[in-house]
């Protein structure tokens, strides 16, 4: 749950408190045979300071290991939980998720402009880090965002079969929604 309180100067915010969502296209010649994936990140914690109710630094942790890959669509056969628990693997392999346990983000600058926030800050997969910019909208006490990652950036190889002709398309959409109250 949302640690804010009235006169705090922090939120904590957790998968409690919203989702982290990943999606993935595919590609290759048979990129048509392959199923875009649905991926929920199930353990993550989000810390923002806080001037004046508005969100001024924030940090972002995820746990690569809570990845769940709730849904595929697409492809030539259905979708079945064998194969959720294939591409859990897969993925898991190709994050290096032993090796690197966590995804972070931290943020380097935060401009407010009404409920849209201008976020400068660096990502880190992989022990790659990199500049990421974001757009956070704010309704109410929601917040929301989504980008896109390109796998590549971060020295991921996505994940292939048939010698390529299928793949998970290089760039992966992340939205991520969280309610502070």
């Amino acid at each position: 749950m949302c640690q804010a309180e009235a006169m705090s100067d922090t939120w904590t915010l957790t998968a409690d408190d919203g989702e982290l969502l990943l999606h993935t296209g595919t590609a290759g010649r048979a990129a048509r045979t392959g199923h875009k994936l649905t991926i929920a990140m199930t353990s993550w914690q989000a810390q923002a300071t806080v001037a004046d109710g508005h969100p001024t630094e924030v940090t972002l942790t995820v746990d690569v290991d809570s990845l769940d890959v709730v849904n595929g669509e697409g492809g030539l056969t259905p979708w079945t939980g064998v194969e959720a628990g294939t591409a859990r693997k897969n993925a898991l392999k190709s994050l290096d998720a032993k090796k690197y346990p966590q995804i972070t983000y931290r943020s380097t600058g935060v401009q407010r402009d009404g409920d849209t926030y201008a976020v400068s800050g660096e990502l880190t997969v992989c022990g790659v880090t990199r500049p990421h910019p974001l757009t956070v909208t704010r309704d109410g006490d929601r917040f929301s965002c989504e980008s896109v990652i390109t796998q590549t950036d971060f020295k991921i190889k996505p994940f292939s079969l048939m010698m390529g002709s299928v793949k998970v398309a290089d760039d992966v959409s992340v939205s991520i929604t969280a309610t502070a109250g």
